[in-house]
């Protein structure tokens, strides 16, 4: 998330959320490696296991993102109490947040920035390599 913090909504809509699907792999020591990352993942159900963890991430990432913009009304508790029931525990964990993370970020970019204008102005001029 850190690597691509700039890239991922430069446009800071507020309000919005993105689910990534991401892939992994096991060796034959049960060390994990991730492949890739999906910004569109497939949410097809299509076995049982599927069919238990999806809707299951999805009702985590709305109870994050959507209930505290949008608390129940009074007398809804009831309904509520049959989701927590549904999903008991949230998964989710917190691994990047902007409001603390984005200003070292930011602090990291520049000095490699500078690091990369420095490396250019020690660099040999194409002059320099044809009078050889």
């Amino acid at each position: 998330m850190k690597a691509v913090w700039g890239k991922i909504d430069p446009y800071k809509r507020v309000n919005t959320f993105e689910v990534f699907g991401l892939d992994f792999m096991l060796d034959d020591q049960f060390k994990p490696y991730l492949i890739e990352v999906n910004t569109n993942p497939c949410l097809e159900m299509a076995c049982p296991l599927l069919a238990r963890i999806i809707p299951t991430m999805l009702e985590n990432a709305f109870r994050i993102l959507v209930d505290p913009m949008f608390p129940p009304p009074e007398g809804f508790s009831q309904k509520k109490q049959v989701v927590q029931e549904l999903t008991p525990d949230c998964k989710f964990q917190l691994i990047f947040d902007e409001r603390l993370d984005a200003p070292q970020l930011l602090e990291v970019f520049k000095q490699k920035a500078d690091v990369i204008v420095e490396i250019d102005e020690d660099e040999i001029s194409d002059e320099e390599i044809i009078d050889e």
